[in-house]
């Protein structure tokens, strides 16, 4: 059974067919660089409304049994970026750390991180990580969370995803 990882895009424009989907395409991209298991994507779209990102949410998670979920955008403080708000209010339990660690390394770059509110949280087996819009700032921050997303992954029930040690270097602690 191949591991399944989610991967949505909110975005009124994307979803309307105005912009090509770079941000999902970037998080495709990075994770294939990093994960060495084999795994498919569940790969949606959707409109920057908190309705249609919670529903895509519990489906990922309840009915795809996505063990990792990744957004990209609507983490902003613009009145239509709700995809923190439609987070929180799917999981059962949320991980501020990811969203701390993110906006610490986007800090090295743009003194506008500060704006961000990128979160993360457990939803049953799932862990859903909310990612920037742009693919620069999603590499950034991938790269600096991803070291804890296997082990987190597996302590909440969902396989073992095995890296490849030359794109990122996870940590597991010794047994």
């Amino acid at each position: 059974m191949k591991i399944k990882i989610g991967i949505l895009t909110v975005s009124d424009r994307a979803s309307a067919g105005v912009y090509e989907d770079l941000s999902g395409k970037a998080i495709i991209a990075l994770l294939t660089t990093y994960i060495r298991s084999q795994w498919e994507q569940v790969y949606k779209i959707v409109p920057d409304e908190r309705d249609a990102i919670e529903k895509e949410l519990k489906r990922m998670a309840d009915d795809e049994d996505c063990c990792l979920i990744v957004t990209t955008g609507g983490t902003g403080p613009a009145k239509r970026d709700v995809t923190p708000e439609a987070t929180e209010a799917v999981c059962e339990k949320m991980m501020p750390g990811f969203g701390e660690l993110m906006r610490a390394v986007s800090l090295k770059y743009v003194p506008t991180a500060i704006l961000s509110r990128q979160t993360a949280g457990i939803r049953g087996a799932s862990l859903i990580i909310n990612l920037p819009g742009k693919p620069k700032s999603i590499k950034e921050c991938l790269d600096a969370v991803f070291p804890a997303v296997p082990y987190c992954v597996e302590l909440i029930g969902g396989p073992i995803l095995e890296c490849q040690d030359e794109a990122i270097k996870i940590f597991r602690p010794k047994s």
